[in-house]
């Protein structure tokens, strides 16, 4: 009998994997059979009359994502074994953003789809401290969420729908990093336990495309009155924590399709 749980362990291992940031501007994918595979835009079709089937942090279009992960990544999956999937999700993307995702999914044939706050996901990819409170900003191109973190679960976030992608058209960076700074205000004056305070004296772990441009971190530190620590390679964060949550729910042979 220990020889077959053994052998069970070894055969989970081998079963194949994907951790999936399904972005607005970018969908980026990690294999446990080849790594890193995908860092592409997010879009139906390339090339005239692409369409955007993932827009401010909601799938808008659920048959197109479909037909997006199929074409990126169908052929990428080892024909024998139904992999098992992480996917992050934006923090308030609610059940209507899970269904929406896990129709998509079917295209893949998933054995269990995991789901991860992408937040949480791109603070484990960072190797952040979770012992205490922690403010983490994710400034996306299409989508900037706050949220507080305790003992490692979302205690909680607001978002707007603003992002790096907006720059130069309908923001700047002080506007862009305004709008951080108010619903961090909000966050504060709300929570009666004074964690989300605690954190922001800590300093705030920033995350997303946004934390690659200087002048937004610089303008976001000089309103917040507070460090902003951009996470290393900020935009694959997320990508590289739920990768570390599937190489540790397969260790554990999950397959099950449960919410984190």
């Amino acid at each position: 009998m220990p020889g077959r749980r053994g052998a069970g362990r070894a055969a989970g291992a081998r079963r194949p994997g994907l951790a999936l940031d399904l972005g607005s501007a970018r969908t980026r994918a990690w294999s446990t059979v080849r790594g890193a595979v995908l860092d592409v835009p997010t879009v139906t079709f390339p090339g005239t009359g692409a369409s955007y089937p993932v827009q401010r942090g909601a799938i808008v279009d659920t048959d197109g994502t479909a037909r997006m992960l199929d074409r990126l990544l169908g052929h990428r999956l080892p024909r024998r074994g139904r992999p098992l999937i992480v996917l992050t999700t934006p923090v308030l993307g609610g059940p209507a953003y899970r269904t929406a995702a896990l129709a998509a999914l079917e295209v893949l044939r998933p054995r269990g789809v995991l789901t991860v706050p992408a937040m949480k996901a791109a603070a484990l990819g960072a190797h952040a401290d979770l012992s205490r409170p922690l403010l983490v900003a994710d400034i996306g191109a299409h989508l900037t969420e706050i949220c507080l973190l305790t003992d490692g679960a979302v205690s909680d976030a607001y978002a707007t729908a603003l992002g790096t992608g907006d720059l130069g058209d309908a923001a700047t960076p002080y506007e862009l990093s305004r709008a951080v700074t108010r619903m961090v205000t909000d966050m504060v004056r709300a929570d009666r336990t004074g964690q989300s305070l605690d954190a922001l004296q800590h300093g705030v772990l920033l995350v997303g495309g946004g934390a690659l441009r200087p002048d937004v971190v610089h303008c976001l530190s000089r309103q917040l009155r507070t460090p902003v620590t951009p996470a290393p390679a900020p935009h694959t964060a997320a990508l590289r924590g739920a990768a570390a949550l599937l190489r540790s729910a397969r260790g554990h042979g999950t397959g099950l399709a449960v919410p984190m």
